[in-house]
């Protein structure tokens, strides 16, 4: 287990110091979601709709299509320049490099995501930061990235893979999308955590499911 870990940390390590060098996954990530941000808190302030029935659902499309972009280029850099055959050949369990790439995407994600959530809030004029939104928050991130990792590495062969990734992903993602953002509503109303359990519980769920299935079947993925 330690050399399996080992060989993980080598990937991600990996994957850091690409984006590192050239900032393009990250940067398109957060200049998209925080334009999406900013055209909805603007077009429904005008309308002056109350921001608080409408943050949850902006503040997930934003997550979640800005994950779209960084899980469409999680496998693409290995595509493009012929490295995915020797990750493939490399000696370790297959299953690693699904971990491997579900880590570093969830990690460009939750830094996308700690940029984006003080900026919506100042833009939406919402009470102060709810603690007890992290751990949906968490939820929410592991599992889309968890699922999305799978459907990146089913899509990366196709030539409109940026295209079919989204179709695919979102209508198995649409559980876990919607426990999110019911459970973000309802903390942002003022009820505590515990009211949002049952929402909770469903993210975790979600979480282990899409994990479990997609360590299981990885290996045939990505050989396809």
């Amino acid at each position: 287990m330690r050399a399996y870990w080992r060989k993980v940390g080598a990937i991600v390590w990996k994957d850091l110091v690409a984006e590192l060098r050239t900032k393009e996954m990250f940067s398109s990530m957060l200049v998209f979601a925080l334009l999406v941000i900013v055209i909805f808190n603007f077009a429904f302030e005008l309308r002056g709709v109350e921001m608080t029935d409408l943050a949850p659902g902006i503040l997930w499309v934003a997550f979640t299509f800005a994950g779209v972009l960084g899980l469409s280029r999680s496998f693409a850099s290995e595509k493009d320049s012929g490295a995915l055959e020797g990750l493939m050949l490399a000696p370790f369990d297959r299953s690693g490099i699904y971990v491997a790439k579900m880590l570093s995407s969830v990690l460009f994600m939750s830094l996308v995501e700690l940029i984006l959530l003080p900026l919506f809030w100042a833009l939406s004029n919402l009470a102060s930061f709810p603690v007890s939104l992290i751990p949906v928050v968490v939820l929410g991130t592991v599992g889309f990235v968890a699922i999305g990792t799978l459907f990146a590495a089913m899509t990366v062969n196709a030539r409109a893979r940026e295209v079919m990734l989204p179709i695919l992903l979102f209508p198995v993602a649409a559980p876990l999308v919607v426990a999110a953002v019911k459970a973000t509503g309802t903390i942002l109303s003022g009820e505590s955590l515990s009211r949002a359990a049952g929402w909770l519980q469903l993210l975790l769920a979600c979480d282990v499911i899409y994990m479990a299935l997609s360590v299981l079947t990885f290996e045939y993925v990505i050989e396809e």
